[in-house]
């Protein structure tokens, strides 16, 4: 399954969760109905910043949107981070590393 699917059935599920038509979820992240259902549709993929919105009025993090249950999808989570960083430069490891020692 590829990130938009992932991302666009995580919205999906939440708006379901909440028992929110997708008139009330696109009011609730101050956005278009229209625009909400493409994301929805997969005819457009949400930007960080709408991400982000949809995080903080939920109050949730951006990998409760990508896995229905992370606990449960703790392989999946390591094969997601493990192909991410596969792709990623010495400079972005390194940055990486930088902020994990942070946390």
């Amino acid at each position: 399954m590829g990130y938009q699917e992932l991302i666009t059935n995580g919205i999906k599920r939440l708006r379901i969760t909440n028992k929110l038509t997708q008139e009330q979820f696109a009011e609730k992240i101050s956005m278009s109905v229209q625009g909400y259902r493409n994301i929805e549709h997969s005819r457009y993929l949400p930007t960080a910043e709408t991400i982000d919105k949809i995080c903080a009025v939920f109050n949730i993090s951006p990998i409760r949107l990508l896995l229905a249950d992370p606990q449960e999808n703790l392989a999946e989570i390591k094969n997601l981070i493990n192909y991410k960083l596969d792709n990623c430069t010495l400079d972005k490891l390194i940055r990486i590393n930088a902020m994990i020692d942070l946390l």
